[in-house]
């Protein structure tokens, strides 16, 4: 059964959050909260921390210290197998396989039902291909496949690292359309990019740069804060006031 949490609890609470790798701190005390139901976009450059901090939500980062609690557990507790899902960027599914096969076998992992595959390949779009092996697939297919996958169990939190990149505007915007109904679903989302015009699409964002959190703040309240509706030029004029590095 999914864990069911209160509408006012956290379902990421971050002190002092940092990751040492290879003897490096790359993560520099970071501190925030996520609320439920929402889109949180994390955005910044290349670098800047973005994959470590996600892979620190789901559990799988070493060197972490701080806290970091996800859905009331801490970050890589058992209890979150199955309510927390996790899409990197690089594909994480077989390619020798077709994409049920795919769904089916992690679906065993998961415990979750059979039952539960055919409409999650209607959600993600992919009925019509769920016969075909994953190495003869789109680009864009590969990647709704990987949604696929972490989207089973109806996970509380998604993370999902750079989904859009590569893809072509009519799929970017239908996979906003459908980030956008599971957060209404009452799931968290935490979606990261180096896109500055992906941040329009998201309740709240995380700012990063250089391992640091420069601005968490709704779209609107950036843009207001820097006096722009251009995001990036938003999102520039900040890091200069801020004192940051480019």
């Amino acid at each position: 059964m999914p864990l069911e949490i209160h509408q006012d609890a956290p379902a990421v609470e971050a002190e002092r959050l940092t990751v040492v790798r290879g003897g490096i701190e790359v993560l520099h005390g970071l501190s925030f909260t996520i609320i439920p139901g929402r889109i949180t976009g994390l955005l910044g450059p290349s670098g800047c921390g973005k994959t470590t901090l996600m892979r620190a939500l789901v559990g799988v980062q070493a060197r972490v210290s701080g806290r970091l609690e996800i859905l009331g557990e801490p970050a890589g507790a058992p209890a979150l197998r199955r309510r927390v899902g996790y899409m990197t960027q690089a594909p994480s599914v077989y390619g020798d396989i077709t994409v049920r096969a795919n769904l089916t076998y992690f679906a065993a992992l998961l415990g979750v039902p059979p039952a539960a595959i055919d409409p999650l390949l209607e959600t993600v779009d992919l009925g019509a291909e769920a016969h075909r092996r994953v190495d003869t697939l789109s680009g864009g297919q590969l990647t709704r496949v990987s949604l696929a996958c972490a989207l089973l169990g109806r996970p509380r939190l998604i993370v999902l690292d750079e989904p859009t990149v590569g893809l072509d505007p009519v799929l970017r915007k239908r996979l906003w359309d459908l980030f956008k109904e599971i957060a209404a679903g009452g799931a968290t989302l935490v979606v990261s990019s180096h896109v500055m015009d992906e941040a329009r699409h998201c309740d709240e964002l995380l700012l990063m740069r250089e391992g640091r959190i420069l601005i968490h703040d709704t779209p609107s309240a950036l843009a207001a804060r820097a006096g722009t509706d251009d995001l990036e030029h938003a999102f520039l004029t900040l890091i200069e006031s801020t004192g940051a590095s480019a």
